[in-house]
């Protein structure tokens, strides 16, 4: 059978396992293993599986994940998330629509410390939503930009899809955490200011919270000191290239633990629950990352992904932006990000270098492209982690109207992005490392 033909077949039986419930490390490696055995021969397949196995486990680079995971766990279990939305609370609450000015806005706080969206979607929710509930926030609105929201924790640094996508391609992680920074800040300003847009032309979606003297607000601020410092730490070394950022991910998980610890937040329950959820998802991610690069080696022996690579070159620059805008996003309604990055990014950054663009930027932009994948029908995650904060009280499509609505700001950045390269480059020019 012609080799091209083979790598379709195992292509169709990759998703055909996806849509099963398969576990798509587990479907990866699978599909790779036995399309392999197929296309070369069973000795060399086995042969592929133990190098791979053997080689990630032994990759220096891999040890950035779970440093930031369980830097974002203890930063989780320190309660740093609540008070960061308590504080913000204070100062935007009594205009309308405040609650979910200071939902975004703490959204970008506590990503600053975990690194991923559903985390920072927990943290947040558990005390934005009692909140919309008691000043009686339309829950599409609110939930809405809860959901999306909470992606901001995969843009700004640090970043785990960043940091995936830096060992995809041999970038520098740091750099790719620091090209995040604007781009979030931007995005977060337009969550911001869009809620406050919507509340201007429907006052009806959200009500005025409580009055707070100017020195009630200057007096909260002592409460953002914690994040404050431990963002400065990790991200200021990493900038000025102090710390590698593995360090940098031990650094802050030490800091982390220590804020929890000084500040009687962090018992010994909390400690091993975030022990025991920061293990799981690494290993999960460490499964993930060898069944896509068993899965690869299959892709690259069929000749497919050369095949892909042919057919794309012939596209203008333009063109093949909106071509690999349109596949992270399609395949990110169905799929986690991380699958989303181990699948695609090695078959198209190839050619982003051929075409001249920066890798940087082109980091930055895949990751905005998956946060407005993560939360899209039907199977965005942050999409079913806000179902889960709120139970049986609000059905899911009222979530799904929301996130409809508060796509437009994540829309906007990816454009901002995409059409002025500099947003994510110009800080990433002045580090060392």
């Amino acid at each position: 059978m012609d080799p091209l033909i083979v790598g379709v077949i195992g292509i169709v039986v990759l998703i055909a396992l996806f849509f099963i419930g398969v576990p798509i490390g587990f479907a990866m490696a699978i599909t790779g293993f036995i399309g392999f055995a197929y296309a070369v021969n069973p000795k060399a397949a086995f042969h592929l599986i133990a190098s791979d196995i053997l080689d990630q486990l032994n990759s220096y680079s891999l040890s950035v994940l779970p440093m930031f995971i369980l830097m974002g766990s203890m930063a989780f279990a320190s309660g740093i998330g609540a008070k960061a939305f308590e504080v913000v609370s204070i100062w935007f609450g009594r205009l309308r629509g405040g609650l979910v000015v200071a939902t975004s806005c703490a959204c970008c706080i506590f990503g600053a410390l975990t690194g991923s969206g559903a985390a920072t979607n927990v943290a947040i929710g558990k005390s934005a939503i009692p909140e919309f509930k008691k000043y009686e926030y339309d829950p599409a609105f609110s939930l809405g930009a809860l959901a999306c929201s909470g992606t901001l924790g995969f843009l700004i640094p640090p970043s785990i899809p960043l940091a995936v996508y830096g060992i995809l391609t041999e970038q520098s992680i740091g750099k790719l955490f620091i090209g995040g920074l604007i781009p979030g800040l931007i995005i977060t300003g337009l969550f911001v200011l869009y809620a406050l847009l919507l509340c201007w032309l429907k006052p009806e979606l959200a009500t005025k919270g409580e009055a707070t003297t100017f020195k009630e607000k200057l007096k909260a601020l002592s409460g953002l000191l914690d994040a404050v410092i431990l963002f400065s730490l990790v991200i200021g070394g990493l900038f000025t290239g102090f710390f590698s950022p593995t360090m940098a991910g031990a650094i802050g998980v030490a800091g982390a633990v220590g804020i929890g610890l000084v500040r009687k937040q962090l018992s010994w329950t909390k400690f091993t629950e975030g022990l025991k959820d920061a293990l799981g998802l690494s290993c999960m991610i460490f499964v993930l990352i060898i069944g896509a690069m068993i899965f690869g080696h299959f892709i690259a022996a069929t000749g497919v992904a050369q095949r892909l690579t042919e057919w794309a070159s012939g596209m203008s620059p333009l063109k093949l932006i909106v071509f690999i805008s349109f596949l992270f996003f399609i395949f990110g309604c169905f799929i986690d990000i991380t699958p989303v990055l181990l699948l695609l990014v090695p078959q198209f950054y190839p050619l982003i270098i051929k075409y001249g663009y920066d890798p940087v930027w082109f980091g930055v932009v895949v990751c905005i492209l998956c946060m407005i994948g993560i939360v899209t029908p039907p199977v965005g995650t942050n999409l079913f982690v806000t179902k889960g904060l709120v139970g049986e009280e609000v059905e899911m499509s009222v979530i799904m109207k929301g996130i409809y609505i508060f796509l437009v700001p994540l829309i906007i950045g990816l454009i901002l992005v995409i059409t002025f390269p500099k947003l994510a480059t110009y800080l990433p020019s002045f580090m060392r490392y």
